[in-house]
């Protein structure tokens, strides 16, 4: 593995006009943890959910929340690195192909 990577999930509580029947943002959040660790074991990477109505102080996620919120994205929005890499529905393979360009490789349990 290349370098280890940062997944943000911007999101809210109440859930996305456009994504109504929908998982939540931080269901999604969750889901795409136990996700992620399931087909990358051993391979460390940190995912945080940041509520794009009260994100935390770190400038650059005020900035991408606002973003988030004056773009109208449908949230929740999930970033690796600079990427956009999901929004309102995250797919999966889109995600793993983002992580894979950073060295992440799937390891069969057998």
């Amino acid at each position: 593995m290349k370098e280890e990577v940062a997944i943000f999930v911007y999101g809210a509580e109440q859930i996305c006009a456009s994504c109504v029947g929908m998982p939540s943002s931080k269901e999604t959040f969750e889901w795409l943890d136990a996700a992620i660790t399931r087909k990358y074991p051993n391979q460390p990477f940190t995912i945080q959910y940041i509520d794009i109505f009260n994100p935390p102080e770190e400038k650059k996620h005020q900035i991408f929340a606002s973003r988030v919120i004056e773009e109208d994205l449908f949230y929740p929005v999930v970033t690796i690195g600079e990427e956009i890499v999901g929004e309102g529905n995250p797919k999966l393979k889109d995600i793993y192909k983002e992580m894979e360009k950073y060295g992440y490789e799937e390891v069969s349990i057998k």
